[in-house]
């Protein structure tokens, strides 16, 4: 039997961080990983609040050291016009910048960064069953060979993202709000030889007919980026061809973006994720949390994932550690609430998103300043700064502000 004070299952960034955050409070920590790094992930976009918890947790000097795309803002394409907002104006005091990622690297750098700090991590291990009780949790695993692999903590992380192991093993699955929409998306060499285009910021372009579907660049330190589109199944199983033609047309549709990837070489096969959006019962319980996406995963638009997986694992090790030490602890006031009201500010930006009421902001050149740095804030990750007024009452300030636009 394997033993640790903390098992986490999965090394992605939210593990990775939650193991070296414990592991500094002096509490052993095994993390079990399906997979071996390096290993392709999607979700290549960071906010600069990641730049908090990646420092939080003693990693920031080995990212830092990386050579990864400086990333400085975020600018929105629609029918030839920009909206570009600049992380160093935001509201919200905080990081100016942070990182456009190669995901297979980004993970290993903060895994191996989590092990150099005394983490233990397993990998090519399945999840085959968990229990979880007060103060002893037990995991049962497989590896390749099919052999088994037990495991004894004293409180259990789930940070296994998509994979959503303890949802899936503890029932704790339920439907998410949002319509089941497909992404398309692959890594190319972009060749990207354009005077408008800002290789510091990441580029959502707009369809310029469907105003639901959108196409992320993300550019990499390389030569290469990250492309891919979302949209709702029916509209893109109405396309013809392969997912690379689908995708390479929904590209080129956009004069500006087609111009921009005029020689664009697309040298490696599209991957997709359907029905991406997700979310559970309960965050935590009797023994257990979830962490990142194997909690609630929203939309990729605004790039929150990795923020929020960093965010849940810098404050769910608090609450661990006072667990541990036995100490008074209200998870669902220290870990669930709180967490959930950033994510239910990302969720209102996403759904005026997708309404068409945050576009309608973008694009009509926000008059007041000071507002255009509130947003600004959000866009940068800093969505649980109750100091902004749009972290509160995000959607209906939308909703004002997208009125006023439109009657101007």
């Amino acid at each position: 039997m394997n033993s640790a004070d903390v098992l986490i299952i999965g090394a992605g960034p939210s593990g990775a961080t939650a193991g070296a955050l414990l592991n500094k409070q002096g509490f052993s920590c095994q993390i079990i990983e399906r997979q071996h790094f390096p290993r392709f992930s999607i979700g290549e976009s960071l906010l600069p609040q990641c730049m908090d918890f990646l420092d939080e947790a003693g990693m920031l000097e080995a990212v830092n050291a990386a050579g990864f795309q400086r990333k400085d803002g975020a600018r929105f394409l629609h029918r030839g016009s920009y909206a570009t907002f600049e992380f160093a104006e935001q509201f919200t005091p905080g990081w100016g910048h942070t990182f456009e990622v190669v995901r297979a690297d980004f993970d290993k750098i903060l895994a191996d960064e989590a092990e150099r700090q005394g983490v233990r991590i397993t990998y090519g291990q399945q999840i085959e069953s968990v229990q979880v009780a007060h103060d002893d949790v037990r995991v049962e695993a497989t590896d390749e060979s099919g052999a088994t692999h037990r495991y004894q903590g004293r409180f259990l992380l789930d940070a296994s993202g998509f994979g959503r192991v303890l949802p899936r093993l503890l029932d704790l699955e339920k439907p998410s709000t949002f319509p089941a929409r497909r992404a398309y998306f692959t890594h190319i060499e972009d060749r990207i030889d354009h005077p408008g285009y800002d290789r510091d910021k990441i580029l959502v372009t707009i369809h310029p007919e469907h105003g639901d579907v959108w196409v992320w660049l993300i550019p990499f330190s390389n030569g290469r980026a990250s492309i891919g589109v979302v949209a709702e199944q029916a509209f893109l199983d109405a396309l013809p061809g392969e997912p690379v033609d689908k995708l390479k047309q929904l590209v080129f549709e956009d004069d500006e973006l087609g111009r921009m990837l005029a020689n664009a070489v697309f040298d490696t096969p599209v991957n997709t994720l359907f029905g991406y959006s997700s979310n559970v019962t309960r965050m935590c319980g009797e023994g257990f949390a979830l962490l990142g996406n194997a909690g609630e995963f929203l939309d990729p638009i605004f790039s929150s994932g990795v923020t929020i997986a960093l965010r849940s694992a810098s404050m769910a090790a608090r609450a661990v550690t006072k667990t541990l030490n036995n100490e008074p602890v209200d998870w669902d006031a220290e870990f669930t609430k709180p967490l959930g009201d950033g994510v239910a500010t990302f969720k209102a930006f996403v759904e005026t998103w997708y309404e068409g009421s945050l576009p309608t902001v973008f694009f009509s050149a926000i008059q007041q300043p000071r507002i255009k740095r509130m947003v600004c804030s959000i866009l940068a990750g800093y969505a649980w700064d109750t100091t902004n007024p749009y972290t509160s009452r995000a959607k209906s300030r939308i909703e004002v502000l997208a009125g006023h636009s439109r009657a101007d």
